[in-house]
């Protein structure tokens, strides 16, 4: 399925949308990182949380459990959030 990445991992994918598979977003994120060395740790925490400056949405949905079940029809988007003064 399409990943849209977003600007801040595109040193990782070189590209706005990357190629990756998976049965859950956990599986998802995963095979990002087996195609992409170095991108999951940037979105994913020591305890295997999502990290508080990434949003990843299904489907429109802001998705927090990895363990979600995915489909290949499924659009993920990936985003960093911003924040300042």
């Amino acid at each position: 399925m399409q990943v849209m990445i977003p600007s801040a991992l595109r040193s990782y994918t070189e590209s706005g949308q990357a190629e990756a598979q998976g049965a859950t977003l956990a599986l998802l994120l995963d095979d990002l990182e087996s195609r992409y060395p170095g991108i999951r740790f940037r979105m994913v925490d020591e305890q295997g949380r999502i990290r508080r400056h990434i949003r990843i949405f299904i489907n429109g949905t802001q998705e927090h459990d990895l363990a979600r079940a995915l489909r290949d029809s499924d659009e993920v988007i990936i985003a960093q959030a911003l924040s300042g003064g």
